[in-house]
């Protein structure tokens, strides 16, 4: 059953200040990240006032997170974010007691409704990003693209679980965080990548030199938010049980993750080169 929260939402993420005293973050999951540590991130940043979600990119279960995060601040908002969010935790956790073949689709049928997130007036833009099964390309499903189908591909461990046919074609998750699209330059806004560790692979400007010489233009601020416990990603729904209080526990140090990144005040931090302002925070 979808969320039925009888907010309404105009613009952006909700009810707050002014959508021009607002800071726009996009949003970018990786394949790395636990998912739960991710749905504490997100939780925390819903509850700040002065911050709105742009665009929103999700890769591995990320992807999954992604899309009910866009249906929920779609349909209620701040708050119907948070609880379609955590609905779909519980839905999760739930599954997991069972020895379903493919419950996440399942799952995804009942926490989102597709055509809501692909309407033109959907407050925030989604990305998924799946590799081709056969190429190992890499392909970002957007706009009309985006599908049930396309968040399971993105969420299917390859040669583990069969690949996701997507038009003709055949589609599975990517684990190298390295293979996300440089950011180009913005005119405002900042990016946040939440992932499981850093990688010294992560490039955030096509512009950036091994020297620490500055960006030759100006760039969107580039954030991470790691956690610290990372371990070795091992996929939901491979193992038999997956604890209701387990999962809030990592959904609460993502939580304090978030809150301490934003404590920190790297968001409101006047924008400069990137050489300056890759903030990291684990």
């Amino acid at each position: 059953m979808h969320i039925q929260t009888g907010i309404e939402t105009n613009q952006l993420i909700a009810a707050g200040p002014a959508v021009a005293d607002m800071q726009v973050v996009d949003i970018v999951l990786t394949s790395d990240a636990h998912g739960a540590f991710v749905w504490g991130v997100l939780d925390r940043l819903l509850d700040e006032p002065a911050l709105s979600f742009g665009n929103i990119t999700g890769s591995g279960f990320g992807a999954a997170e992604a899309a009910v995060l866009a249906y929920g601040l779609a349909l209620g908002g701040r708050h119907g974010a948070r609880t379609a969010l955590t609905n779909f935790w519980r839905r999760v956790s739930h599954a997991s007691m069972f020895n379903a073949a493919n419950p996440l689709r399942s799952i995804l049928e009942q926490s989102i409704d597709i055509a809501e997130i692909r309407k033109t007036g959907c407050p925030v833009s989604l990305s998924i990003q799946a590799s081709n099964s056969r190429t190992d390309a890499l392909k970002t499903f957007a706009s009309d693209q985006l599908s049930i189908e396309a968040i399971l591909a993105a969420a299917t461990i390859p040669f583990l679980f069969p690949a996701v046919e997507i038009d003709g074609d055949t589609y599975w998750g990517h684990g190298d965080a390295s293979t996300l699209p440089l950011v180009q330059p913005f005119e405002t806004g900042h990016r946040l990548i939440v992932t499981g560790k850093e990688s010294l692979s992560m490039t955030p400007c096509a512009d950036r030199r091994l020297a620490a010489s500055p960006c030759s233009m100006m760039c969107t601020p580039i954030h991470f938010i790691f956690d610290s416990q990372h371990r070795a990603a091992s996929a939901l729904f491979t193992r038999p049980w997956t604890d209701w209080g387990e999962l809030t526990d990592m959904r609460d140090r993502g939580r304090q993750r978030a809150e301490d990144w934003l404590l920190a005040d790297h968001l409101f931090q006047d924008e400069r080169p990137t050489a300056n302002t890759e903030n990291r925070y684990i």
